[in-house]
């Protein structure tokens, strides 16, 4: 194609100094080249166009290189603007016209135009009538686009049946090259790959399809390798070392002009690396085009698969229930960005990630269900273990992490995961948390949270809490628990043995979360983690005597164990009775007695 673009620039600069329309508008049109906007920069771009309407001029506009160059302009403008109405109403012209090269040429064009997710049907009409006048215009081009373009439909569509067609497009290629078309079903090919769980054979055809898209002279090469990368690493686990790259990525001016799935693929990259600033800023740059009421293009799905997968890593529900209310018309629809470069599993997947995010737990299992059997039908095995495991996730939230059929669907996938070298991301919150609140205390399991009152027993659960795995004696709980009270001045929270050491370790934790937020002018995050350090501050001075030292607890171990074991029982069923499924992991994890301590799973 590089090639053809050159030597079409030779012809019209040549035809032009002879003042021969004729030749003048042949090279024009060949300047087209095959797809539409093929020339990316802006200053290529208006000169394509400007030698275009300079030779529509000088030619009968009757006559069929009229006729085709309008079509071109038709498609370039709309394509550009997001609409399909101007070229699909040349089609017609061109059938009206009996001339079947016309034809083939608005048909193909065409359906560069209607490549957004609700244009299915329509795409597959096009791509059929375009295989049939491939026989009138015995062009090879025209049948190899026509058979590209019905594959294409068909993985778009979820069909069975897309195998088949692609298998057909391989026979029609044999023997003779075609760079162009080669390059597109190599990145299918990569595709599938990748669906396959083969992500290291995957990766090398990548490259190599890249360097071949490269050679046929594709501007697309750079995006769709970027794109393949990233589906790779994602579920890999290692999306978040793409940031640097898919940073570069942005400033490329040979990306397409209306694809914003770059950004949308940043900020999932930024988000799951920890960079919310970078993350919340791609995502602002969207809410104008794929988050707004905009025609759909060919990467539309894909950008919506990674602004959901962001706004769950963001905790930002709002975000999500956009994202959700926008997708919902498509949630049959697999995402596939055109022409099959890459495919990240059924669009219900995003929808069950996105009701995880909003706490709609039931649509998010009845979503994720489907994903699960949608993507077993595409044998897109790291989509299953992916969905699976949300599945998992979902069902852990609403019934427990303890749940039967939670458990077996986050075992399933995790084997499903190793048997592809995946890293899943561990969705399920294992462990418990609890932090002062005012007077009380909250108490969270993943997104479950409830307030239970301040008791001696929510003190001990507390610093066992803060330190899962760890034994801590009971005598030391108990000589380190009181009331909350005020912090007076000279007091130093100075407790001595595991317990006083747990207590600190959370004040120096508190004191590093303090500076960060305050550094990222997360002020009000900052101060309810300020308000948490006075507080502890207060417990532990209250439990020191003269001199910084430990009050004792007065009589023996075993008095200890007796004591602090009831009152962390007493505590565990105040939070059983506010939550049964937070009651039921505490009961199932903390461990009272001579030593206590918090195992979560």
């Amino acid at each position: 194609m590089r090639r053809a673009r050159e030597r079409f620039d030779v012809a019209y600069r040549e035809a032009a100094q002879r003042g021969d329309g004729h030749a003048m508008a042949r090279a024009a049109l060949g300047l087209g080249g095959m797809w539409v906007h093929e020339h990316r920069t802006a200053a290529d771009a208006a000169m394509v166009r400007v030698r275009q309407r300079e030779a529509l001029s000088l030619v009968d506009p009757g006559s069929s290189l009229a006729l085709r160059l309008r079509i071109r302009l038709a498609a370039e403008d709309d394509y550009r603007s997001g609409g399909q109405d101007a070229i699909l109403a040349l089609v017609p012209e061109a059938r009206a016209a009996d001339d079947p090269v016309a034809l083939a040429e608005a048909l193909s064009l065409a359906h560069h135009c209607v490549l957004g997710p609700g244009d299915g049907g329509r795409r597959l009409e096009l791509a059929r009538e375009l295989i049939g006048v491939a026989s009138r215009t015995g062009r090879r081009t025209d049948l190899l686009m026509g058979l590209l373009w019905y594959a294409v439909d068909l993985l778009l569509q979820a069909d069975p049946h897309a195998e088949r067609a692609l298998a057909e497009l391989r026979t029609a290629l044999d023997g003779e090259e075609h760079q162009a078309i080669g390059f597109v079903l190599g990145a299918i090919e990569v595709m599938l790959s990748i669906r396959g769980g083969r992500f290291a054979q995957s990766e090398e055809r990548a490259a190599a399809c890249y360097e071949l898209g490269v050679a046929a002279g594709d501007h697309d090469a750079t995006g769709w390798y970027g794109c393949q990368l990233a589906a790779v690493r994602w579920y890999q686990g290692r999306i978040g070392e793409l940031v640097p790259l898919l940073t570069d990525l942005l400033t490329s001016p040979m990306l397409s002009a209306v694809d914003d799935s770059p950004y949308a693929g940043l900020a999932l990259a930024a988000a799951a690396a920890g960079d919310r600033r970078l993350a919340e800023s791609m995502l602002a740059r969207l809410r104008g085009s794929v988050l707004a009421d905009l025609p759909r293009t060919s990467t539309w799905l894909l950008s919506m698969y990674a602004i959901v997968e962001a706004a769950d890593l963001l905790a930002d529900d709002e975000l999500a229930a956009r994202a959700a209310a926008l997708l919902a018309p498509y949630a049959r629809l697999p995402v596939v960005t055109s022409p099959g470069i890459a495919c990240f599993g059924s669009a219900h997947h995003s929808l069950g990630v996105a009701a995880i995010t909003t706490g709609d737990l039931d649509q998010a299992i009845d979503h994720l269900r489907t994903a699960v059997h949608d993507n077993l039908a595409l044998g897109h095995w790291p989509a299953v273990a992916l969905s699976r495991s949300r599945l998992g996730q979902a069902l852990a939230l609403r019934d427990g992490p303890r749940d039967e059929d939670a458990r077996r669907q986050l075992e399933q996938a995790a084997q499903e995961a190793k048997a592809l070298d995946m890293t899943l991301p561990r969705y399920v919150a294992v462990s418990v948390t609890c932090r002062p609140s005012g007077a009380q205390w909250r108490v969270e399991l993943g997104p479950r949270s409830v307030l239970v009152d301040h008791s001696v027993g929510m003190l001990h659960l507390a610093a066992l809490l803060g330190n899962p795995g760890r034994e801590i004696p009971a005598a030391d709980l108990a000589a380190g628990s009181t009331e909350p009270g005020q912090v007076p001045v000279s007091a130093q929270p100075v407790l001595d043995g595991p317990a006083g050491r747990a207590y600190k370790n959370r004040l120096a934790q508190l004191d590093a979360e303090i500076e960060e937020l305050e550094s990222g002018g997360r002020r009000q995050e900052a101060q309810s983690r300020r308000t948490e350090r006075d507080w502890l501050v207060a417990e532990l001075a209250s439990a020191t005597g003269l001199g910084g030292r430990p009050r004792s607890f007065t009589g023996s171990e075993e008095r200890a164990r007796t004591a602090v074991g009831k009152a962390i029982r007493r505590a565990v069923d105040r939070v059983a009775i506010a939550d049964p499924v937070i009651g039921e992991e505490l009961r199932a994890t903390v461990r009272t007695g001579v030593r206590c301590s918090y195992n979560p799973g």
